[in-house]
Parts: structure tokens; C-alpha cells; sequence
């Protein structure tokens, strides 16, 4: 086991080099005893890797006295909901999300699904686990299976409000753990026929990137969409805690914008609420919310970040740039599937497709986040901060500077020597012309 698994939020590890039986088994010690869990829930993606890895992780849990409850094959939000709903004291998703299926990892939270990432127990966890240094348990413990589908089926189903209105979509789940997430789009069959893109469970991770924010991975949809005149194409990626979107004429809905839309839709239930959205997003995402009545708050990337602010905040919904959405129905964790009913509410209530509804929303021009290899990341930081102290200042993550017809953010990648930018403006000249001008500071 390699330390450098241990990410800013999860682990995640090349399987046998990097993450293996031994090493699983001693994290799964190591969180039942750092975390003090007596009663811990277990889900597992489809990975070839996860039938033995999980049987270590089981074994190392009950082996520091914890009990498991066995969720069995588990989307990442089927885990975060099972938190929120069982008695327990910690639960785990075991998976790598959109990796490729060589990887695999885990993604621990607490009761209530508040994460667990490395400034709130995962560098103990990390620690311990290297150290080897367990403490001897009273008791082994004991292990049962629970289906949590079942229940995460019917409650999710239930806010479909879709009248009469009958759309077909295209849903590309790429083989992967999206899969699951499909029964429910069964229980209002009679609004929504659904054409499957790659969703054979048996043949895991063996299309494309299960990534819906790397654009060329939207590709087969954007084609089937169109070639069957559907209504909506959406794309789950590995774990299913992140969806992806295209409208109906195959061109893809910016992740930004989607947190627009879904606040609209969550302000008619909740007049008045607070709606994070993160600071890489458009100008009119806050513009959007305000005019529907909500409370729009900046906050920094990274979903332990969101999610504690939505806890501080009282935020009823936040959404990220990368297809992250979150919802206070599944305690306050990411639902990708609530998500795209939500969508398909504001379009069972509108006489435009959605191509004209996400139109309303582009009121700038945005770059998307671009990546430059950097050596000292904080001294590009601070010579951008310099040079651009003429403009209005943030520091929630990276440095932002606000201009009156424009603003960029640039922040620091947690795993790699990267910075990304991020930038927007009023005219597409204006975006390429700062756009360029950053870049050559960056990678100058």
C-alpha cells in the first residue's frame, strides 16, 4: 500500500500495486478503530478488484469490533443515503469512481453522510493504517446484508412531477454503476421511455471513460440523441455521484448552468432557501437564484467543503462545475438521479425544449477550467494576485479577481503540480483575450 492513495477526499489506487487485500484490510482496521465505529455500512462498485477487496475491508472492520452492515453492489449516492437513513456510526463506498477499472479505492463518511476527507480523519486513518499499530478488539464483529434499494427506489421515483408530458431520453451509464440508478426512471415508464447506451453490469468499464466532464466521452450521446430526435441525453459517471447533460439537439448543457435550472426548480418547493454554487461557476448562476427568490453563496471546490457549508449555511441544494450536485434528501451528499428529475420537471412544465430553457441561462461566455503544469504553484499565485490588484479580490479557494465585465480564478490542483483557470466574460473576444493573457503568466 502507497500512501499516495490517499487523496484530499477518498482513496484511490492502481489494484494489486498500489491498493490491495492487505492494504484494505488495514484501513478497514484502521477506520473502525480512529473513527470509533461500532456499527459501519458497506457498499461496493462492480470492479474485478471488488469482491476481494471488499472481503478484506469486512474482514479488517469486524476484526476492530465493528459490525457491518453489507449494502452489497451500491451507486456512491445509495451509500451517502443509507448514511442518512440506518443506524450507524460511519459508512464506505467501495469504489474509484470514473477511474478505469484497473483502479479502485474508497470513499468514507460518517453517519448522516458527512465525509470524511483528510483534514477531518483520513490522514489518521492513512497513518494508522501504515503504521499498522491496531489496537486488540473485546469482540469480533458481525455482518448482515441490508438492501437499501429498494427504499432509495420509491423515495427518489416520488418527486417526478411530470403530468401528461411524455419525453424519451437517451442515458448512457457506460457500464459502469449507473446501471442501478435506472430502476427508478422505470417507475414513471408511462412519461419517460428510455434508450440505453452501455449498461451491461457484466462488462464493467470496457467502453468509454465513465466521466461525463471530459467532453469526448459525451460523444456517442450527443450522436444518439440526435439520431433518434430524443428529448434529453444524460451521462452518469463511475459511482454515479456526478451526471452530465445534452439537450436535444446533442449539444452539451455547461454542469454550471444545470445548477441554475435545478435551483429553479427547488426554489418553487423552497421559496426563499440558501443555494450554494461553486466560485468557478457563471455570473448567471447567482443572477438566476436571486431572480427566483433564493440566497446565492460562493463556495469554494470540493465536496467535503460544500457539504460542510451546506450544514453551516442551512443550504438546501449546491451545485459544482464537475456534475456534483447536492441535495439536504440525501443528506446534504450528491444525487445525480434527483437531478436529472428535477430537469425533466422544468421541461414537463415549459413549452420549450430544453435546448431553449438552457439558452435563457448563457448570459456570458465562459472558458470551462483549463490545466497548466506548474512547479511552484504559489509563486504564479501570488505574482497573479499582484499583478491584478486592481480588481476585487477572493481567496474562498485559489485567488479569484472580479472585474465589472469579467473575472478569472485560478486555484490549486490537491493531487498533481497543476493550476486551473477558470475564466468569464461579457463577449467571447474579451474571454479569449484574458484567457490567453493568463495562460502566458501561468505557463511563462
Amino acid at each position: 500500500m502507497e500512501s499516495k492513495i490517499f487523496k484530499a477526499y477518498d482513496i484511490r489506487g492502481i489494484y494489486p500495486s498500489q491498493i490491495d487485500e492487505d492494504g484494505v484490510y488495514r484501513i478497514g482496521r484502521a477506520t473502525a478503530q480512529h473513527l470509533g465505529a461500532k456499527v459501519v455500512a458497506v457498499g461496493r462498485d462492480v470492479r474485478e478488484s471488488s469482491p476481494s477487496l471488499f472481503k478484506e475491508l469486512v474482514h479488517g472492520l469486524t476484526n476492530s469490533g465493528a459490525d457491518v452492515i453489507d449494502l452489497g453492489l451500491a451507486t456512491t449516492p445509495m451509500v451517502y443515503f443509507a448514511a442518512g437513513r440506518l443506524e450507524i456510526d460511519a459508512a464506505i463506498s467501495l469504489t474509484a469512481s470514473h477511474n478505469p477499472g484497473e483502479y479502485n479505492g474508497m470513499k468514507i463518511c460518517l453517519k448522516e453522510a458527512v465525509p470524511v476527507g483528510l483534514s477531518t480523519g483520513l490522514a489518521e486513518i492513512r497513518d494508522l493504517a501504515m503504521s499498522g499499530d491496531f489496537a486488540p478488539a473485546e469482540t469480533v464483529g458481525t455482518v448482515r446484508e441490508e438492501d437499501i434499494k429498494p427504499a432509495y427506489y420509491s423515495y427518489f421515483a416520488s418527486f417526478a412531477e411530470l403530468g401528461d408530458r411524455k419525453f424519451q431520453v437517451v442515458i448512457d451509464t457506460a457500464n459502469a454503476m449507473g446501471i442501478l440508478e435506472l430502476p427508478i426512471y422505470e417507475q414513471f415508464a408511462g412519461n419517460v421511455s428510455v434508450i440505453n447506451l452501455w449498461n451491461d453490469l457484466t462488462k464493467p468499464f470496457t467502453c468509454h471513460e465513465a466521466n461525463p466532464l471530459l467532453l469526448e466521452t459525451l460523444d456517442e450521446l450527443r450522436a444518439k440523441v440526435k439520431e433518434t430526435g430524443s428529448a434529453l441525453g444524460m451521462a452518469y459517471d463511475g459511482d454515479a455521484d456526478r451526471v452530465g447533460f445534452v439537450d436535444e439537439q446533442g449539444e452539451i448543457i455547461p454542469m454550471d448552468l444545470m445548477t441554475a435550472l435545478i435551483a429553479r426548480e427547488v426554489l418553487k418547493k423552497k421559496p426563499g432557501s440558501t443555494i450554494l454554487y461553486d466560485l468557478r461557476s457563471s455570473r448567471a448562476v447567482k443572477e438566476i437564484i436571486e431572480e427566483h427568490g433564493g440566497v446565492a453563496i460562493e463556495c469554494p471546490v470540493g465536496h467535503a467543503n460544500i457539504k460542510r457549508m451546506m450544514r453551516d449555511t442551512g443550504a438546501v441544494f449546491a451545485g459544482e462545475l464537475s456534475g456534483h450536485y447536492y441535495f439536504e434528501e440525501n443528506s446534504v451528499a450528491e444525487s445525480s438521479t434527483l437531478t436529472a428529475i428535477l430537469l425533466l420537471n422544468l421541461m414537463a412544465e415549459s413549452v420549450e425544449p430544453v435546448s431553449e430553457i438552457v439558452a435563457h441561462t448563457k448570459r456570458y461566455v465562459h472558458s470551462g477550467e483549463i490545466n497548466s503544469e506548474v512547479s511552484d504553484k504559489d509563486a504564479v499565485l501570488a505574482h497573479l494576485e499582484k499583478k491584478f490588484a486592481d480588481g476585487k479580490a477572493s481567496r474562498i479557494d485559489g485567488i479569484k479577481i472580479d472585474y465589472p465585465t469579467w473575472w478569472f480564478n485560478v486555484r490549486a490542483s490537491n493531487t498533481e503540480p497543476l493550476l486551473r483557470l477558470t475564466l468569464e466574460a461579457e463577449t467571447m473576444e474579451e474571454m479569449e483575450e484574458k484567457r490567453d493573457e493568463l495562460l502566458a503568466i501561468i505557463r511563462g
